[in-house]
């Protein structure tokens, strides 16, 4: 059985004595009900990794003593998705939490010429990457951004490849061809796609078109497969 895996943002770099915040303790000592003695695994969401035995178990202040301290290295490359937000808000949850999983760096909330509603729940989707995070063993929490215009986002310079998925007729590249060794942000078009104006402002600013298949996909599941081909191209 694995050792739970909690987040603590204030981890701090040094072994000692920490107590966990109100969150993690109830989730510890009455969710989990841990024990003293018990030892856990945490993660600051920047790479920092240790390990933890309880030394005293309470649902507001559980203390542990802190051990075993390793930074973990950053993902290399960084893969990026700009999504358009979708008229379901809980498909939208359900493509950051799935897309967390497989180990995207970073989201972008994306405000196209057709997106029909916007409804930016930081809190939530910040509690939703948390999760995720621990629920696939990862040490890094992604980049969660304020939502932004599709044409100021473009324009913004990038460290790295700048990829745009769409379903308008045209030449477009496969993701599996694109260069596995740097960074990248791919953009993620809303129900009725990006337009055509958007696609030329696009290719103006650099971006490469890609193609995910001879389907139409929704927004999400089209996420979803855009992070899958990233993270193992």
């Amino acid at each position: 059985m694995s050792i739970p895996f909690f987040y603590e943002a204030l981890l701090p770099p040094n072994p000692g004595l920490f107590t966990l915040s109100e969150e993690s303790s109830k989730h510890c000592s009455i969710v989990l009900r841990m024990k003293t003695g018990t030892t856990i695994a945490l993660t600051n969401g920047l790479g920092l990794k240790c390990l933890g035995e309880i030394v005293t178990a309470d649902k507001k202040k559980t203390v542990v003593q802190l051990s075993a301290f390793e930074q973990m290295p950053s993902p290399n490359p960084q893969n990026s998705i700009a999504i358009s937000f979708v008229k379901n808000a809980a498909r939208m949850e359900w493509f950051l939490e799935k897309a967390t999983e497989i180990g995207i760096s970073a989201f972008y909330p994306l405000i196209a010429d057709r997106t029909e509603r916007t409804h930016f729940k930081k809190e939530r989707w910040e509690q939703i990457l948390v999760s995720a995070m621990l629920q696939s063993q990862q040490t890094y929490k992604p980049v969660l951004h304020d939502p932004i215009q599709f044409k100021q986002l473009i324009q913004q310079p990038h460290n790295g490849q700048l990829l745009l998925a769409h379903c308008e007729p045209g030449e477009k590249k496969s993701i599996q061809s694109i260069d596995q060794s740097v960074n990248t942000l791919l953009l993620i078009g809303p129900e009725g796609d990006f337009t055509p104006s958007e696609i030329e402002m696009a290719a103006k600013a650099g971006a490469s078109m890609i193609g995910l298949g001879n389907t139409r996909l929704r927004t999400e599941t089209a996420g979803i497969a855009a992070a899958v081909l990233l993270q193992h191209r």
